[in-house]
């Protein structure tokens, strides 16, 4: 029998498969409604900041002069040329499709499935981790806002190379298309920020010496997202910063046992599963 845990205060990943089901519907029982609440809470997040990016949309002038800007700011800091991590991706379509299709997908689908799985099995975990993406969240909505920057992959005259146009696996369309998007949001990189505070959420979540492994999604995000054109190191640098600066806030500003909206109420005890 394969075990990979799911419940109980500190455990691993272990869980019995034949009680997997049997662990979900006692970990959810009674929660409707806090349910409800909370994916409505992350729907008006995540649709209120597809739209406040758009309010820099078109700033197209500020957006490719803050990317130069920056890239001269990165040279004096004597930060790495991005290209030089482009440089394994181009002309590699095993690298590089790939690459596109986790920058693509992953960004959004392991935030949401680890916020799923400390909702059900681990709440105490879940309430900061989702309290800190939403700081981090609106604090890169400010960011986009005063700071719109092109990406690299629109800098072609500085090297860069947009992968994901190249193999066909653009989430962007053109700049003319209209739609939710904002191609001037380079900076900070979400991507790297919502990686990393998964990552270290899974490593405080568990006690299993697999949970390490959790760490490698924020490398490979970072490698990926510099790699693809779509951003530059200061962009990962600052998602890092705010992501610091708002998990040092928590602690003083929020109670360990509430949210900015209320209380939750008390994490009840875990009872045993047996089989």
């Amino acid at each position: 029998m394969v075990a990979v845990g799911l419940g109980g205060p500190g455990a691993g990943l272990e869980f019995a498969p034949s009680g997997l089901v049997e662990r979900v519907r006692a970990a959810v029982h009674g929660r409707g409604g806090e349910a409800a609440g909370q994916l409505a809470l992350i729907t008006v997040l995540y649709l209120g900041y597809r739209v406040g990016r758009m309010f820099t949309a078109d700033d197209t002038v500020r957006a490719f002069g803050n990317a130069r800007g920056l890239l001269g700011l990165e040279d004096r800091l004597g930060l790495p040329e991005e290209t030089t991590v482009q440089s394994i991706f181009v002309h590699r379509d095993f690298f590089a499709v790939p690459a596109n299709f986790y920058y693509a997908t992953a960004h959004f689908t392991v935030a949401v499935a680890v916020l799923l799985w400390l909702w059900m099995f681990r709440p105490e975990h879940y309430r900061w981790t989702r309290n800190l993406m939403v700081a981090l969240t609106v604090a890169a909505l400010v960011v986009h806002v005063l700071v719109p920057l092109a990406p690299p992959r629109m800098l072609p005259e500085y090297g860069f190379v947009d992968l994901a146009a190249v193999h066909g696996q653009s989430v962007y369309g053109s700049a003319e298309s209209g739609g939710l998007s904002n191609q001037f949001a380079a900076m900070p990189s979400l991507h790297v920020g919502w990686a990393l505070l998964p990552a270290f959420a899974v490593v405080a979540a568990t006690r299993t010496s697999w949970r390490w492994l959790a760490l490698a999604h924020p490398v490979f995000t970072t490698v990926i997202v510099v790699g693809t054109g779509n951003h530059y190191w200061l962009d990962i640098m600052v998602a890092v910063g705010l992501l610091s600066v708002a998990a040092l806030l928590h602690t003083k500003l929020v109670p360990t046992a509430a949210t900015a909206w209320g209380f939750m109420g008390p994490v009840a005890a875990k009872t045993a599963v047996t089989s």
